[in-house]
């Protein structure tokens, strides 16, 4: 049970800053996320997930495959409305979607099955974003092959978002049996052989192509494994890209013969380098400043919130820049020509090649207006990176060791960001108007706080009976929570970070939740019910690598602000000093120089 803290506590904003406002958006697990998640230490590995069932431990490390499971969800998600991308997609949509009609109009049976899927669908359409579509793809990479359709690792090891639309599991299979899904995916399995012979190549081609230029082979990382999951059925927009511990698995929709492989090269990046750089995350937490520069950029949270991630995204962003078709052919100089004439085409060489490093130049000016300040660092790294022999392995420690901090600090305080974000490739792929809580956590973002006070009071007011209604509560009590800490009200928030446990199923608002109020726990030197909290947090599971890393934080050590210090509340009965420095800048507010 949590205690009221003395009212002599005030909270310093730097307990907002360090956590900040969740992101809520479209495959949140990808790690959204949405983006992909490091290796979890030993501390944390009972919390991890397993594997899924297509990932085959004794196969290759990097594997092009196709997935009975993955197939029948996606078959099922497009006979209760599914349409996205519909008009784009491969041919062999629309035939399963005929198939699945014909069956239908025969039997009053499948139709009832396939109303009893529909009607749970239904009622688990969360955000009206692709997440509600993810959820059920991250379930089917768990499930095992029809008919039995049953998950294939225990509850507590599959990924949070899975697991809250498990039940679907013994209606699907149900549906299955009912209009024959099985026949079906037999009579179409031959198409999707196809489609991997032809995506082969150019995968293969991607994958050689970065390790050649990362100087790393593909065995590098024995035990971890890359798949490519393709389904025909998804939007081809859809690019669901999620990790399970040491293994990436990325879903992805074909069409004639193509995927965005730059998604996929993205994701594969990822693969390759968060194991070089977690391994320094000790040397990295030294950049903790950067986060202050980058607060009120519109990168998402966990960019503004952990160095190691912010790093990664960097490099990886560089790494593409380094790497970016920009759109001008290569000038060779013709064979056989003069050499009186070879100053000549000499300087066009030259000349093109200048125009393509003003593209690479711009694409990396781009970055670093939007959030990603260590991009341009890594960039010019990556220059001399190309000319020495070394592999990104032996070369990236003295990348990260070398880097002067306070260097890049004024290098990002002369940057002018941008207001808005760029969609993620691994998440939405257009922009959306915010509204409602949205809106209520970018003013709170951008240190409107009386504004977004309203706004959350008038989600709590608004009782319209919805599906979403509990959820809404327990996000609205989240945002007045926060508000509460930077506005000095330490009572309120806690009354409100409890609100949100007892009322949300979601776990990043759980797990946040109780890493907040661990954090308050430790200011008012409570410190066995603080580290009680941080357990709570990784209990929460949300697959999330900030999560995790604040919580195992918060279990080694005490958080502490300077100036406040529980020995010295130990030795001195007075009251305590003040430990806010203030609110939050806002996001419009003059940068420092």
């Amino acid at each position: 049970m949590l205690c009221s803290c003395s009212s002599k506590l005030v909270i310093p904003a730097a307990v907002f800053l360090l956590a900040g406002p969740l992101t809520f958006s479209a495959n949140a697990q990808a790690s959204s996320s949405n983006q992909p998640a490091p290796r979890q230490s030993s501390s944390s590995q009972s919390l991890q997930e397993k594997a899924p069932s297509l990932v085959d431990p004794a196969g290759p490390t990097i594997s092009l495959v196709s997935s009975e499971q993955v197939f029948v969800m996606a078959a099922a998600l497009n006979a209760c409305g599914y349409d996205e991308g519909l008009e784009d997609s491969s041919p062999i949509r629309k035939r399963v979607r005929d198939e699945i009609n014909d069956a239908l109009a025969k039997s009053e049976d499948a139709r009832a099955k396939r109303d009893k899927v529909c009607l749970y669908i239904a009622q688990h359409r969360l955000t009206g974003t692709e997440h509600d579509i993810s959820q059920y793809i991250s379930l089917a990479l768990y499930l095992s092959p029809p008919p039995a359709l049953e998950t294939t690792v225990e509850l507590t090891e599959m990924p949070p978002d899975s697991t809250q639309v498990v039940e679907i599991a013994p209606l699907l299979r149900d549906f299955v049996a009912a209009v024959d899904l099985h026949g079906i995916w037999l009579a179409v399995h031959h198409s999707y052989d196809v489609e991997t012979d032809r995506l082969h190549d150019p995968l293969s081609k991607m994958i050689v192509s970065t390790n050649l230029y990362l100087k790393m082979p593909a065995t590098t990382y024995e035990g971890r494994r890359f798949v490519v999951v393709i389904e025909p059925l998804l939007s081809p927009k859809m690019v669901n890209a999620r990790v399970y511990g040491t293994d990436y698995v990325i879903v992805v929709s074909p069409v004639n013969g193509s995927i965005p492989m730059n998604a996929v090269r993205h994701t594969y990046l990822h693969y390759v380098i968060e194991p070089l750089l977690y391994s320094r995350s000790n040397a990295i937490e030294r950049m903790q400043p950067i986060l202050k520069e980058v607060h009120d950029t519109p990168l998402e949270f966990r960019y503004r919130s952990e160095t190691v991630a912010l790093v990664v995204e960097c490099l990886i962003k560089a790494i593409e820049a380094r790497t970016m078709d920009t759109g001008i052919p290569e000038y060779k100089i013709p064979a056989g020509v003069e050499r009186s004439d070879l100053p000549r085409y000499e300087h066009e060489r030259q000349f093109t090649a200048q125009k393509m490093e003003a593209v690479r130049v711009a694409a990396v000016h781009h970055d670093m207006t939007q959030g990603f300040v260590l991009t341009q660092y890594f960039f010019e790294q990556l220059i001399q990176f190309e000319r020495d022999a070394v592999s990104l392995r032996d070369t990236i420690g003295e990348m990260v060791y070398g880097m002067d901090i306070e260097q890049q600090i004024h290098r990002a305080r002369q940057t002018e960001f941008d207001k808005q974000a760029d969609g993620d490739v691994l998440q939405r792929s257009k922009p959306r108007v915010l509204s409602g809580l949205d809106l209520a956590e970018s003013k709170l973002a951008q240190g409107d706080f009386a504004t977004a006070n309203a706004m959350a009071h008038a989600a709590l007011n608004d009782r319209s009976d919805t599906l979403d209604s509990v959820a809404q509560e327990a996000r609205a009590n989240f945002i007045l929570a926060r508000v509460a800490i930077v506005t000095g009200h330490p009572d309120v928030a806690i009354t409100d970070f409890q609100k949100t446990i007892s009322t949300s199923k979601d776990p990043r608002l759980l797990a946040w939740s109780h890493i907040y109020l661990g954090r308050i726990l430790d200011l008012d030197c409570h410190r066995d019910q603080a580290v009680s909290e941080y357990q709570a947090a990784l209990a929460s599971r949300d697959g999330q690598q900030d999560t995790r890393l604040a919580a195992e934080r918060g279990v080694k050590a005490a958080y502490a602000v300077k100036g406040h210090s529980c020995e010295d509340d130990a030795d001195d009965s007075g009251p305590a000093p003040p430990t806010k420095p203030g609110p939050a800048p806002a996001a419009n507010s003059q940068k420092p120089q």
